[in-house]
């Protein structure tokens, strides 16, 4: 290993950097937050500039303030000394402390040019390599790999978001995710401590301090559940503007004394968040409404033969609440994807005059548009409850897999229409299973194989359900996919492709290349370059009469005819 341990210095107690990067610092070298006052005012007597900058107020400075600060309010963020006693902060890089596990702010390729400065460099060529077989890492979400020439022993790597005003909600929520992943894969990896540096980037345009309150009430709820599994959380800033913003903010969130607590219900933004420490977005919030002064529901005595509990006294009241219940708590109740699809068919319901669609057998298309941000969230939740679940008896159909690369060099991915069967397949379960094994392949450009070969008797999804696919695979999907090579179409096939131009994507679907036979396929993508089914070889045999075309029965492999 490159590195060696350094022995207890002042400077490194101090929260300051290490004279070089070559040398380790242990945990016992950096106070613990609940130790931090005693030390700081050490050193303001010292004369420290960075405890002193006039530009970063301190939030608890004022004595006076603090005793009508209260109002009697209940602080959302209490004193918790075992909490505190986890937290640290420290100015340095991550990659120095010798942790269970470093955090690394890269993008969505995992590219070292991308990545936290100086982390590939200390860590040695080895986790480059490693990067390069994860196959990405979405947005918010984060993976973990060795941790190589570094003294921690991993490196959990994640993808901040971009920032833009318009979509300030999806940006926290997203930075939220992140540090949320970050500790939750730690647990899940069996370790215990994390070093963590300011995963927001300038190169994503998010504003620093927004941003530190983000991370740090993120922590602070992630703790309040999970304290017993994590022994440390060490705040790493590389700046003496990100130091003091944290010097600032860290008393909001981890009060350390009764006053500390109580000064912070003034100081703290209006909105903390959730449990979680995401934002809390106001059309998502349960309402209930008040009771009338309305004489009690007259009880019905319970039958002898059952006993009663409090699931069925709630059945049996449900009717009275049902009364008082606000519309839009009843509605908030459901999971978020069942009250899209319910919004879809009222959409659709609604829709008056003729419906030329429809008429043609194509299906509803209710439902308005998505916004960006509403797409991004509709693809997280899917691609999230992708991940928990086991879809093997989906992999096991072969609709849906993995082929080589085109002549362009793009990825390509290969849809078989005869094993879709419709009457045998749960939908739902596909659509998840489509999400997850598209993920990675749609962070770059790509296209897609579709055999039609013998698929024109099976039932197909209506449009709505395609344009439904389409909105969860999102945007990205959309700019990135290069073609749609079909083979075998059929009229119908063709008309429907059309159709699908007009009401689902014109964007997407105007990149549909057909070929009838497969060696025009082979113009596009490289034999070599795919699985190709048995009965694709003998469907093109029967198509077109062998025209062109000697198939080796044992290898399948398909000749020019001399």
């Amino acid at each position: 290993m490159m590195y060696q341990t350094i022995p207890t210095a002042p400077t490194i107690r101090g929260g300051t950097p290490t004279e070089s990067g070559d040398y380790v610092v242990t945990l016992d070298q950096i106070p613990r937050w609940s130790d931090v006052e005693q030390r700081s005012s050490l050193e303001d007597e010292t004369g420290d500039p960075e405890h002193s900058n006039p530009r970063y107020a301190n939030p608890l400075a004022s004595s006076s303030e603090a005793g009508s600060s209260g109002n009697g309010m209940v602080s959302k963020f209490p004193v918790d000394h075992e909490i505190n006693s986890r937290i640290y902060l420290w100015r340095g890089e991550p990659w120095n402390l010798e942790v269970d596990a470093v955090v690394n702010s890269t993008n969505e390729n995992l590219d070292e040019a991308h990545s936290s400065p100086g982390l590939h460099v200390a860590a040695g060529p080895g986790l480059a390599e490693q990067c390069a077989t994860l196959g990405g890492c979405r947005t918010g979400m984060a993976k973990v790999t060795n941790a190589y020439d570094l003294p921690a022993r991993r490196v959990i790597h994640t993808v901040g978001p971009k920032y833009a005003v318009k979509y300030h909600t999806a940006a926290e929520n997203a930075l939220s995710h992140c540090y949320r992943s970050c500790l939750e894969l730690l647990i899940d990896s069996g370790l215990q401590s994390i070093a963590l540096g300011c995963i927001y980037t300038e190169a994503k345009n998010y504003p620093r301090e927004p941003a530190a309150h983000v991370a740090i009430r993120t922590v602070r709820r992630f703790l309040e559940k999970q304290k017993d599994k994590i022994s440390a959380v060490v705040f790493c800033t590389t700046t003496s503007s990100d130091t003091e913003i944290y010097k600032r903010l860290l008393p909001l969130y981890f009060p350390r004394d009764e006053h500390e607590e109580e000064v912070a219900i003034s100081k703290l933004p209006a909105d903390v968040g959730d449990e979680n420490g995401e934002t809390v977005i106001d059309e998502r919030k349960i309402r209930i409404q008040a009771l009338p002064n309305k004489p009690p529901p007259r009880s019905f005595p319970t039958p002898l033969e059952r006993p009663s509990t409090d699931l069925t006294l709630l059945r049996r009241n449900s009717n009275h609440l049902d009364s008082y219940l606000d519309p839009a708590f009843m509605s908030l109740i459901k999971d978020p994807d069942e009250r899209r699809k319910e919004q879809w068919e009222k959409t659709a319901q609604a829709q008056s005059g003729f419906n030329f669609v429809k008429l043609l057998g194509f299906g509803d298309l209710g439902g308005p548009p998505l916004s960006a941000a509403e797409e991004y969230s509709l693809h997280s939740r899917y691609l999230a409850k992708a991940n928990s679940i086991n879809l093997s008896e989906i992999a096991e159909m072969k609709i849906v897999y993995r082929g080589g690369v085109d002549t362009e060099g793009h990825p390509v991915m290969v849809v078989v229409g005869a094993h879709f069967l419709l009457r045998c397949l749960d939908l739902e379960r596909f659509v998840l299973y489509v999400i997850k094994e598209f993920e990675p392949v749609i962070q770059k450009p790509y296209s897609i194989v579709y055999f039609h070969s013998a698929a024109s008797l099976q039932v197909q999804p209506d449009l709505g359900w395609m344009k439904r696919l389409e909105q969860i695979l999102g945007r990205k999907h959309q700019r990135n996919l290069q073609a749609i090579y079909v083979l075998h179409p059929t009229f119908h096939l063709k008309a429907t492709i059309l159709t699908m131009q007009f009401f689902v994507d014109n964007v997407v679907w105007k990149k549909v290349v057909y070929a009838d036979r497969l060696l025009q396929l082979f113009k596009y993508v490289p034999r070599e370059q795919l699985t190709i089914p048995d009965f694709v070889f003998q469907h093109d045999l029967e198509v077109n009469g062998g025209k062109g075309l000697i198939v080796d029965p044992r290898t399948k492999y398909v000749y020019q005819r001399p």
